[in-house]
């Protein structure tokens, strides 16, 4: 860009202050108010993103920008406005006169910074955390680079949301071999490599951890030049005590930030205010868990939404993935200008509709984000709730199939599925599909996923011919828009896939899944969680096929690459785990077999408890085995220890 360009008629740009992997950073002089600002200017989309990337990014800029327009506080970076002026989305800021953390401590010859500077930054930093989290709000991206400190001390963090379109863009193209989209992995939390753990407000106290442990000693808690390598450490090396790099360290603050770095997300401070007051207190050298009481800590959601949390994303462990997180919140592109008018003039007309005021929009979004969060936390009826009061007050106000309403009915529709509901969830999701038809046109991407989750609900009904076809006009228009590589076309195909071993059409499943396993392998990345999903398709299809040796040497391939990526205990790991001790069975190698089936009984008791419905079914798992190998006496008394568990009985 010219130095002279002007923004929207209103933001002249004057000097680049900074650049990064998103784009640059200006400072700018806004005309309308003569007050100087910073102006985020996004990268345009190269060539190579497809169109609906670049759409779904620029739906994504727009409702992470509206998210941090809305925070207000000290510690918070204020954001002024934001828009897309000439194919370039951007950003405006407060200018900051400060340096951050990274260039502070470059400043310093990258020595640590002194110690009561480094405690300071703490206390401010958790109480802007404290403040967001309050408000449902996650950063995930925390890092030295995204903390400022102005010349008077105050201390603000910086790219709440915007951040996060950094990750959302590489991954849309292509994901690291692991399948872990590499930002800045020195300050990833553990949740956030394996993948499949939940994520929330405590994944940014994993995060000021690292920064703080970095400007305390001048390191980070793992410091390697292999990016793997820090990940790695992240996922299972606890790291050293602070005072080992410098003994000047305070004994408290050392006890402060190595919680803040405990593995479980559950080990560490349950609220940055916990962290705040643990180093406001002076001489406390205690854990968190032994303050004093102090002030309550501020309720999670607003009060329209109390008892709503922010916290755990649900872990899939099935072929089934989420809703693209592209459906949720408010896009500005059906807000203003000729896409509302054109919009209404494509509905009957209702003169009692209200004026969609932007303050009582941004609520709404923010009550289908809690919506959204309900469910990740596993709470179905209760998201399921949220999104209906929010789909009649969408349509109420923008009408039954603006793309906001019709977002909030696929939840609706997702939460119905989730919850057993599957004939209510089949009438849901073809009624979103038809709109989004009539809405966006038939081959958008919404509509395709809307008419993909048909589908597949059509599949839980046990109607597989219906969702065969489902799926093969899916795939067909996914391949004609997107490609036959694309994620999406692949997630469909791997679908099809499925859904043809259902039919009882093995050879074809089985053919189809090795060309997905092999397409996303090339495009995700060998590791990747789908990738692996869909290798274990074909080691069940092998088996079907009586191919048990293959599908044993397929099923230890799946069991060492998900070790690797989630851990030898996460479930996924132990579905495939058993899976190894059934091909096992199938080739009469009981011993081996009882060895495979112990170990996952042991695991899940440890793990999920005794009394959980998969514990049990692995000891029912051994006890079978045990007959096999003809020790009825230890099968019975297991099979006896199984009914009084699952009783409810002491055994």
């Amino acid at each position: 860009m010219a130095e002279t360009r002007l923004i929207q008629g209103r933001y002249r740009l004057i000097d680049v202050i900074g650049r990064g992997g998103m784009g640059e950073v200006w400072r700018a002089q806004d005309e309308s108010l003569g007050r100087n600002v910073a102006v985020k200017c996004l990268k345009p989309m190269t060539p190579h993103h497809d169109t609906a990337v670049t759409g779904v990014l620029r739906e994504r800029f727009r409702r992470e920008a509206r998210v941090a327009a809305a925070l207000q506080h000290r510690g918070v970076t204020v954001v002024h406005d934001f828009g897309e002026d000439d194919g370039v989305l951007y950003l405006v800021m407060e200018l900051l006169d400060g340096r951050n953390l990274s260039q502070l401590l470059e400043d310093n010859a990258n020595l640590p910074l002194p110690v009561d500077d480094v405690v300071d930054i703490a206390v401010q930093v958790a109480d802007a955390l404290a403040y967001t989290h309050g408000r449902g709000v996650v950063h995930r991206d925390l890092k030295p680079a995204n903390i400022v400190r102005l010349t008077d001390g105050t201390v603000k963090i910086c790219d709440f949301g915007i951040a996060r379109l950094g990750d959302f863009a590489a991954t849309s193209s292509r994901l690291t071999g692991t399948g872990i989209a590499m930002g800045t992995p020195h300050y990833m939390s553990p949740e956030q490599i394996g993948g499949g753990q939940a994520v929330d407000h405590r994944s940014d106290l994993y995060s000021l951890g690292c920064v703080l442990y970095e400007i305390a000693t001048g390191v980070p808690p793992f410091d390697d030049e292999d990016a793997w390598a820090v990940l790695v450490g992240h996922r299972d090396t606890v790291p050293q005590p602070l005072r080992v790099h410098r003994p000047q360290i305070p004994d408290y603050f050392q006890h402060a930030v190595l919680d803040l770095l405990a593995k479980s997300p559950d080990d560490r401070p349950a609220h940055a205010r916990d962290l705040s007051l643990r180093l406001t207190r002076s001489g406390d050298r205690t854990p968190a868990a032994g303050l004093p009481a102090g002030p309550a800590p501020l309720p999670a959601w607003p009060v329209w939404e109390r008892g709503m949390t922010g916290g755990h994303h649900a872990t899939a462990t099935t072929a089934r993935a989420l809703p693209p997180d592209h459906t949720a919140g408010l896009t500005g592109e059906w807000t203003t200008g000729t896409a509302v008018r054109a919009a209404l003039a494509r509905q009957p007309v209702r003169r009692e509709r209200p004026t969609p005021f932007p303050e009582a929009l941004a609520v709404l979004a923010s009550r289908h984000s809690a919506g959204l969060s309900l469910g990740r936390l596993g709470r179905w009826e209760e998201a399921g709730e949220v999104h209906r009061s929010v789909a009649a007050e969408r349509e109420h106000t923008l009408g039954p199939d603006h793309p906001d309403t019709l977002a909030s009915r696929y939840e609706v529709a997702f939460t119905l599925s989730r919850t057993g509901r599957a004939e209510d969830a089949l009438r849901a999701f073809q009624q979103v599909a038809a709109g989004r038809e009539r809405a966006l046109g038939a081959d958008h991407p919404d509509t395709l996923a809307a008419r993909q989750e048909t589908a597949y609900v059509l599949g839980q009904l046990n109607r597989h011919l219906e969702a065969h076809d489902g799926y093969t006009a899916v795939l067909a228009a996914r391949e004609r828009a997107l490609g036959p590589d694309h994620p999406d076309t692949l997630r469909c195909r791997h679908n099809l896939a499925f859904n043809l071993n259902r039919l009882g059409r093995v050879e074809d499943s089985f053919r189809m899944a090795c060309d997905v396993a092999a397409a996303r392998a090339r495009v995700l990345g060998q590791d990747h969680p789908d990738t692996l999903v869909t290798r274990y398709e074909v080691a069940y299809a092998l088996g079907q096929l009586g191919r048990w040796t293959e599908a044993l040497d397929h099923y230890r391939e799946v069991v060492a690459a998900r070790e690797r990526a989630l851990g030898a205990d996460h479930p996924d790991t132990l579905v495939s785990r058993r899976e190894v001790a059934v091909a096992l069975g199938w080739l009469g190698h009981w011993q081996e077999a009882l060895t495979a089936y112990t170990a996952v009984a042991t695991a899940r008791d440890r793990v999920l408890g005794p009394a959980h419905p998969d514990a049990l079914a692995s000891r029912n798992d051994e006890a079978h085995c045990l007959a096999q190998l003809g020790r009825h006496d230890e099968a019975m008394a297991l099979y006896r220890r199984v009914a009084s568990l699952r009783d409810g009985r002491a055994v």
